[in-house]
């Protein structure tokens, strides 16, 4: 293919204006160069100020239309399964399983919809209320005691590690005190190759991350296979739930099962570890924020009739407005670089035509940063979510997606958040020992980590009684 040919891709009309990059490779080397802000990524920021806020570029092989219209973006969401379809980067694609695990002619459409059914059924707000908001609170408990036992702990690597041991637990049983390792290492090393260029051979990044896919989807089958040969092991996980769908369809496979578990192991490993690590973070350069999140959780604890009762209610949950504007604004400013969706047809926006074939990048963190919605969009200011209405939650604050395929732990992430924030802040104290500086590359990242000391108040309070004795 000669320059001319890569520059100018056929298209039945005239495609958004924006730049192919170099043949085979496009822009993808821009598109890795770091940001050290929570502002808009500077490849996808640059050229917004260049050619608007739709633009086709090329990345690891693949042509792109990235878009950072809240418009748009909202019309594409709605359109799954009619004009594109979900799609990963041929990369991330083979990483993720979907080059093997999905087949031609499956029913996408049937499989989200069951699929969503169960999540719904595990992690969805009956489920929350009657037995996972004791859990996730008692979860939190016993991990803040056990960083308050080490001199610092790499906040980052430390929230990935709880919520991972967690959700595994919850998604397939599995112990780590049993199997002697947590799976957040391996998911650590397996998310430095996503967006990476897809080339497979020994000594990659791209390599090293499929030799960790294959660990990570070896050690999950084999608990689908056990299950399946010993029924009487049945743990009332969202496994035994998929093999139950196994047993009712000729659809779910335990190649695909045990897909669905990594995909959702994948996204717990990263946004929600992410979004906690930040929060934590701008409490502590925020004092105000973190006197108002205090207030709140101490009134909710002195407003209950035991004032000894094991822990936080379900309404006592929804009941924490402020808190809930501390979690919406962390997830506003960790919000991803991308949702990928590929074309079913040629699309026509504004004048111009998105070919059949090509992939759609919907940028979350350029719609959160638009000034024209936030002012002042890098702040970290939660008071803000006080004035935004409805318009803004509906079209301009896409952290779970929206429209045809919204994330189906959107509410059990949420609580996650809150249930954390609230026994931080009631129980414990942080100081900074390092701090990593913020890095988008694309995806948000603490470099060098950032390590913090966490102590009991009750402990700090006996400390200093002793000292004035």
């Amino acid at each position: 293919m000669d320059n001319s040919q890569w520059s100018n891709p056929p298209c039945n009309g005239t495609l958004p204006p924006g730049s192919m990059g170099f043949p085979l490779i496009g822009e993808t080397v821009q598109f890795f160069i770091p940001s050290k802000s929570l502002d808009i990524p500077i490849f996808v920021k640059s050229r917004i100020n260049k050619y608007g806020p739709i633009f086709k570029t090329s990345l690891a092989g693949r042509s792109v239309v990235v878009s950072s219209d809240a418009d748009f973006n909202h019309f594409i969401l709605q359109q799954e399964g009619k004009l594109v379809e979900l799609w990963y980067l041929d990369s991330l694609a083979e990483l993720v399983g979907q080059n093997g695990s999905f087949k031609d002619g499956i029913n996408f459409g049937y499989i989200y919809k069951t699929f969503k059914k169960v999540i719904t059924e595990n992690f969805g707000p009956e489920r929350l209320k009657e037995n996972l908001l004791p859990e996730l609170e008692d979860m939190v408990n016993k991990s803040l005691e056990a960083w308050s036992k080490h001199e610092s702990v790499e906040l980052k690597h430390a929230c990935t590690r709880m919520i991972l041991d967690f959700t595994s637990k919850l998604l397939f049983s599995y112990d780590i005190e049993k199997n002697g390792d947590s799976l957040s290492n391996t998911f650590a090393s397996f998310a430095k190759g996503l967006f990476s260029f897809p080339l497979n051979i020994p000594g990659t990044t791209f390599h090293e991350c499929m030799q960790n896919q294959k660990n990570i989807l070896k050690i999950i089958k084999n608990a689908v296979v056990e299950r399946q040969a010993y029924p009487e092991t049945s743990k009332g996980d969202l496994l035994d739930n998929l093999i139950q769908q196994m047993k009712a369809d000729n659809v779910f496979t335990d190649d695909l099962i045990s897909y669905l578990i990594f995909v959702l192991l994948l996204a717990t490993s990263e946004t929600v570890p992410t979004t906690l690590t930040l929060a934590i973070r701008l409490l502590s350069e925020h004092p105000l924020v973190m006197q108002e999140l205090l207030k709140e959780s101490e009134e909710i604890i002195q407003s209950r009739e035991n004032k000894e009762s094991a822990g936080l209610t379900w309404k006592e949950y929804k009941s924490m407005t402020f808190t809930m504007h501390v979690i919406n604004e962390a997830l506003r400013l960790s919000g991803s670089i991308g949702m990928l969706r590929r074309t079913m047809v040629d699309i026509y926006i504004n004048g111009y035509t998105i070919p059949k074939g090509w992939t759609i990048m919907i940028v979350p963190a350029s719609v959160h940063m638009n000034p024209d919605t936030y002012k002042d969009p890098t702040a970290f200011n939660p008071w803000r979510w006080k004035e935004l209405g409805s318009d803004v939650l509906a079209k301009k604050f896409i952290p779970f997606g929206r429209g045809m395929r919204p994330c189906g732990g959107a509410e059990f992430s949420k609580v996650l958040l809150a249930v954390f924030l609230h026994v931080f802040v009631t129980k414990y104290r942080c100081s900074n020992v390092k701090t990593g500086e913020i890095v988008r590359t694309p995806m948000l990242k603490f470099g060098n980590g950032h390590y913090i000391n966490v102590s009991k108040k009750q402990e700090m309070l006996s400390v200093n009684q002793e000292s004035q004795m």
